[in-house]
């Protein structure tokens, strides 16, 4: 099948989608939204991108499994350790000076991040006063994310993150594991809010000290990267901060000049007192 044909399937799909569904992929980058639904095309036995959209129209089964290619569910605990190290040394000594701390992560998928920025902020001593606010627009990635629960065969590779990260406990401490599985305690998310938003279609809805959304701008054009960093802006406090991928930047948004660069390799902003 020739590109043009390929493209104009895509769209069809995407347009669907939203108008059956009310998730907004319109905004992402083509590319990687091609890519993930050639896949999907194989997972459902589908020979064209036309009949994949016909199957997610007429069988009600498809969506849900449809979703976790069209959002990506790749994460790790304390991923990249030197982020999770500059937040130590770099944002945490501000973050002290509150009384009370919002944090939101959004685009958490599973949950990894989560519970990593929980672990640092128990092990600043900032956790009982913070709410943290996970969110992601694939509620079956958010259910996973709450429930904490991971093949223990993926914690070594956390483990060795964790101790990376400058961590002053051992992992084992808040986990269990029992029968291949690792369940994390409880207490870490005992603050936090699991929500479904959309970064493409809803609003910011709090005022917070720090946004981490890691890996998520890249997969979005540029008019939906401005739609994020427009909702971050709104969202961090005077003078609070922001996490990006290490493969994202604020140059060239029309956000760029309401931040500061904290720490340009982990890229950390912080918002200007004026913007």
């Amino acid at each position: 099948m020739d590109a043009r044909t390929t493209d104009i399937e895509l769209k069809l799909l995407i347009d669907a989608i939203f108008h059956r569904f009310h998730y907004d992929f319109r905004g992402y980058a083509q590319a990687s939204l091609k890519r993930r639904l050639t896949a999907a095309c194989e997972r459902f036995d589908c020979a064209t991108l036309s009949q994949l959209q016909d199957k997610v129209l007429h069988d009600p089964e498809t969506f849900p499994g449809l979703l976790d290619y069209l959002t990506v569910q790749v994460s790790d605990m304390f991923r990249d350790p030197a982020y999770f190290r500059a937040l130590r040394e770099r944002v945490v000594p501000h973050l002290r000076t509150y009384p009370s701390l919002k944090v939101w992560v959004a685009g958490c998928s599973s949950g990894e991040e989560v519970y990593s920025l929980a672990i640092l902020l128990r092990e600043e001593d900032l956790l009982d006063r913070t709410l943290i606010y996970a969110t992601d627009i694939n509620t079956g990635a958010l259910r996973r994310a709450e429930a904490g629960v991971y093949p223990i065969d993926r914690i070594a590779g956390f483990t060795e993150n964790h101790r990376r990260s400058g961590a002053r406990t051992s992992l084992s401490d808040y986990y269990t594991a029992a029968y291949g599985r690792a369940v994390f305690d409880k207490s870490l998310k005992k603050n936090v809010v699991f929500s479904d938003h959309s970064l493409a279609t809803d609003s910011a809805f709090a005022e917070v000290h720090l946004v981490s959304c890691r890996n998520v701008l890249i997969y979005f054009n540029r008019a939906l990267q401005d739609r994020a960093l427009g909702l971050f802006r709104e969202a961090i406090c005077r003078k609070g901060f922001l996490g990006i991928g290490t493969k994202e930047s604020l140059n060239f948004s029309a956000h760029a000049q309401a931040f500061e660069e904290l720490d340009r390799e982990q890229r950390l902003y912080r918002k200007r007192g004026d913007a």
